[in-house]
């Protein structure tokens, strides 16, 4: 697999036409599980290929199991300047509800570890909307994250995705499903707190520090161009998105051939304009009308047109060419951008 994915490296050094690289990222899964020379392979073919700027944003995706200190000492020594801490929760009994392999005391060490080694640009992810999380046990949690003196968060209700040890819970009728109400008060008061806490929640599931935004993610929901290596990696050159194929084996022997295997949508009007709704509205920068109008006049006018509802609802509002989500209304944003989609 690493073979393949540094072939890839080369075969797509063309891909963002030489466009100086801002941000690289090792995530999609669990890249923490990569002996550091692995990633130290893989680095070194990104750099033969591809043009990086100074102080380049380098994101490792990790558990915190992993994370022992000749691995942090390691990650460091091979330019991961940041990290991205899978904790999802300080309490043991979720933990092993979740079939995570740490326990809290790994997960604070992880951070703690890191620090101490300098790492000063860390994240942790943590989930609310678990069943029988109550309002000061998520105050507690949140409580310990900020305590821990770490630059950004990343907080997700909790989704059952197909195939997972917690859907199959779900199926067997073994999991209690929470209240919206509650799930709505989690998310204030994650609100509530990081505001006070000097936090910027600048995107809808994301909160961080001035100045300390991920920029790997900030450039995705900006709609930059993106360049994914690896199976099911996807990519964006601003004209068409494509996705590799998720099949390892499949994916290695197509490499091994010389040929990248991927699938291709070259993004119209429509595409684009409803993309950038989707993603433009998620954040703290909402959407800038003046790009929708240069996708072509015809959505700009069925933009306003759909969004007046919202604006009256003070679910959105607009400051001059600017529509943004409001306070009210975040819980809603997918519904929201939905309403706004051009739909033939």
């Amino acid at each position: 697999m690493i073979k393949a994915l540094c072939k890839e490296l080369e075969l797509q050094k063309n891909y963002l036409n030489n466009e100086p690289l801002s941000s690289i990222y090792f995530g999609g899964g669990t890249p923490s599980i990569l002996e550091t020379k692995e990633i130290a392979q893989i680095f070194d073919v990104i750099a033969k290929n591809y043009n990086i700027v100074a102080n380049a944003e380098v994101t490792l995706e990790a558990n915190p199991d992993d994370l022992n200190i000749e691995k942090l000492k390691q990650l460091k020594v091979n330019g991961i300047n940041r990290l991205s801490i899978g904790i999802q929760s300080f309490d043991d009994a979720f933990l092993k509800w979740m079939n995570r392999a740490h326990n809290s005391e790994m997960a604070i060490s992880s951070v703690k570890d890191a620090q101490h080694l300098g790492f000063d640009n860390i994240s942790i992810d943590l989930i609310y909307g678990l069943p029988h999380l109550t309002q000061e046990h998520w105050e507690k949690t949140m409580e310990m994250a900020f305590d821990l003196k770490i630059q950004h968060l990343s907080c997700y209700c909790l989704t059952l995705e197909p195939r997972t040890y917690l859907a199959h819970l779900q199926k067997k009728g073994l999991l209690t499903s929470v209240d919206e109400v509650a799930i709505e008060q989690q998310f204030e008061q994650l609100r509530a707190m990081s505001t006070k806490m000097g936090f910027e929640h600048y995107e809808i599931s994301n909160f961080s520090l001035p100045g300390m935004a991920s920029m790997h993610n900030s450039n995705y929901w900006l709609k930059e161009s993106y360049l994914g290596i690896g199976p099911s990696a996807h990519s964006y050159n601003g004209v068409s998105r494509q996705w590799n194929v998720r099949n390892n084996p499949q994916y290695i022997h197509s490499i091994e051939l010389g040929n990248v295997p991927f699938e291709m949508e070259i993004l119209g009007p429509k595409e684009n304009y409803n993309e950038y709704i989707l993603t433009s509205l998620r954040t703290k920068w909402g959407c800038d009308l003046n790009k929708v109008k240069s996708i072509g006049m015809g959505f700009y006018i069925h933009c306003l047109e759909a969004a007046e509802v919202h604006i009256k609802s003070q679910l959105l509002e607009r400051n001059e060419m600017n529509l943004k989500i409001t306070a009210k209304g975040l819980l809603l944003a997918d519904g929201l951008a939905s309403d706004l989609f051009w739909v033939d």
